[in-house]
């Protein structure tokens, strides 16, 4: 299951990502924003992706703004989510294997759609390397009040 959201300037770029998620046979929800207009306060649509990427095991969110920066920042206050924001294909790569990133920032005025899709599946494709105790390890110590990693 894949989450996606986005506030206004991403919302064009979230369709195309959404577009070629379809097409490639995943499971994606939208959780809006569903138009352009009238602007969107970004924190409102990054709640609510990390809220149900948190709640269903095994699911994955994306988030597009401008930037990928707010939607980075307002994810990553909630328990049990590692955003990561998207800036370079071999960060999201790693950010996969050794922290177990669940959620992926773009900035869609950073990025062309080529390099969104892309670190898209790299996002996807990398899995993380659970069989090091280092990085389980590392990742437990994210959230210490958080159940051990499973």
């Amino acid at each position: 299951m894949i989450y996606i959201g986005s506030d206004h300037a991403g919302y064009e770029r979230k369709q195309e990502i959404e577009a070629y998620l379809k097409g490639k046979g995943e499971d994606v929800v939208d959780l809006g924003v569903f138009a352009a207009e009238p602007p969107m306060d970004y924190p409102d649509i990054a709640h609510e992706v990390a809220e149900k990427v948190r709640q269903t095991h095994g699911a994955r969110g994306i988030l597009v703004c401008g930037s990928g920066v707010g939607m980075c920042m307002t994810a990553n206050k909630k328990h049990g989510i590692r955003a990561v924001h998207g800036e370079r294909n071999d960060s999201v790569e790693m950010s996969r294997k050794h922290n177990d990133a669940n959620i992926l920032c773009l900035g869609a005025r950073m990025l062309s759609k080529e390099e969104s899709f892309q670190f898209i599946d790299t996002f996807l494709s990398t899995e993380f390397e659970a069989g090091e105790e280092r990085h389980v390890r590392r990742v437990d110590k994210i959230e210490p009040a958080a159940q051990p990693h499973a």
